[in-house]
């Protein structure tokens, strides 16, 4: 399962079944481009003579030869099979994610959460749900000691007394437990203030900041209740918790829809803010004028391309920003287990209502069809669970034939169903906008490669 493309001067191969990269000479490229085998020696020699020396063709061809011989090319995918038979990964919750507010002071014009309530009304989660949470994730965390609390909503931050009352109540358990919490915190930044700045900053490991970019973009779409844009509120907040944060981690979480196909501009703007931990996720679905529709994906894909080259300056001059639909780790990402099962929704994760129900993820929250269970009575439903459990790159029809399965792990199970009706059939246009995202991250790394080998060569 190859695939071969050209981006910036640079010729790659990507096994699909095994995830190698290949950057590629003229000849090499011509052998393989669009070829799912090696063709014999004789029909590659007659294709190419009159192209390049005999001698060259032969090299290249011997070249391609010991890398199939090697698993690198043209690989059967058979290894992969048999890690996820294997059972690789701790067994146990890893992490929930408590949606301690059902309501939100704001009313983005996408929002998949119903303007924070999920179309179930406008509720808080009581302390006493919360501690409950924290318990049954140490109950059911198995032999995992890391162990995950996400703090979600609407506007979790409009439940602030109930996020301090958990994470000291989990505090206060993990030692006599033999577990270590980490504390994420996602929030639309409008009620930021010195209080609770500090308090994210001592006692969250990861926070989230919903910030869509450039003033126009972000205060047409993420407004408050009375119709007002946020962007002037929320800027001048976010910089302070940032630049008061340490190197403790954070990110700013923002979206681009069709209204602003140069989300480019987006990025930049952020990054110029002083913003290093970025993230522009697309629209994606059907029914809202906002969503990438097929007529804008030309448009995007050839805007991801130009971020591309951009980024990549960036980063030869010494930036230290993270941009991160690019920044693939080939060398230190998630193991080849992770890379098949994905985020592991409704078995690992599950998020938890206000009330105390659990569902496969927080975007599923408000249907009744995906409550798995609750976390008074510990019962899961079996079904979901296996169906979630069972849903990965080697049991979707769509996701075994695609060469980018070992680095996007089958997309998110939410928008294939939002989309779809069914979590095995990914969201297409998703699927089109990651592939681009991949060639993108791959050209960059393989460009930062080579300036590091040529800066060897030369002694820099």
């Amino acid at each position: 399962m190859i695939h071969t493309y050209e981006m910036n001067g640079y010729k790659i191969a990507i096994d699909g079944n095994n995830g190698s990269i290949h950057v590629l000479d003229d000849i090499t490229f011509d052998i393989l481009a669009g070829r799912q085998e090696l063709p014999p020696r004789d029909y590659v020699l007659g294709q190419l003579k009159g192209s390049y020396p005999e001698a060259e063709i032969d090299e290249a061809y011997a070249e391609l030869l010991d890398l199939k011989g090697k698993r690198m090319l043209f690989d059967t995918g058979d290894a992969l099979e048999a890690v996820r038979s294997s059972g690789g990964m701790a067994e146990g919750l890893k992490a929930l994610c408590l949606h301690v507010a059902h309501d939100c002071n704001m009313c983005c014009a996408y929002c998949f959460a119903s303007k924070g309530d999920y179309n179930s009304g406008r509720s808080m989660m009581t302390p006493e749900v919360a501690r409950r949470a924290v318990d049954y994730l140490v109950e059911n965390s198995g032999t995992r000691r890391n162990i995950e609390i996400d703090f979600f909503g609407g506007e979790p931050l409009l439940n602030f007394q109930t996020i301090k009352d958990t994470v000291s109540y989990a505090r206060s358990i993990e030692g006599s437990h033999g577990k270590t919490f980490y504390f994420t915190v996602t929030t639309n930044g409008t009620l930021l203030n010195e209080e609770i700045t500090e308090y994210i900053n001592k006692n969250m490991d990861n926070v989230v900041i919903s910030i869509d970019g450039r003033p126009e973009i972000h205060d047409a779409i993420r407004f408050d209740r009375a119709g007002k844009g946020t962007y002037d509120r929320i800027m001048p907040a976010a910089l302070k918790l940032v630049q008061s944060r340490g190197d403790k981690s954070y990110y700013i979480r923002g979206t681009f829809t069709s209204a602003n196909k140069d989300f480019t501009k987006d990025v930049m703007h952020l990054a110029d803010k002083g913003f290093c931990e970025i993230s522009l996720e697309p629209v994606v679905g059907s029914g809202m004028k906002l969503f990438i529709k097929e007529d804008d994906l030309q448009e995007i894909l050839d805007e991801y391309e130009k971020l591309a080259l951009i980024y990549l300056d960036m980063l030869r001059k010494g930036s230290r920003v993270r941009f991160y639909h690019f920044a693939l780790d080939l060398y230190e990402g998630p193991c080849i287990y992770k890379r098949i099962t994905a985020c592991g929704a409704g078995y690992e994760y599950f998020a938890v209502s206000p009330e105390g129900h659990l569902y496969p993820c927080h975007q599923f929250v408000g249907r009744p069809e995906f409550i798995m269970g609750d976390i008074f009575n510990g019962h899961i439903n079996e079904g979901i669970n296996t169906e979630f459990k069972n849903n990965n790159i080697l049991t979707k029809d769509v996701c075994k034939r695609c060469w980018a399965k070992t680095f996007c792990s089958g997309g998110c199970h939410a928008n294939a169903w939002y989309s779809n009706g069914d979590i095995t059939k990914p969201n297409e246009t998703a699927c089109i906008l990651q592939k681009k995202r991949i060639e993108c991250a791959v050209m960059i790394q393989a460009a930062i490669e080579e300036d590091k080998n040529k800066n060897r060569e030369t002694g820099v």
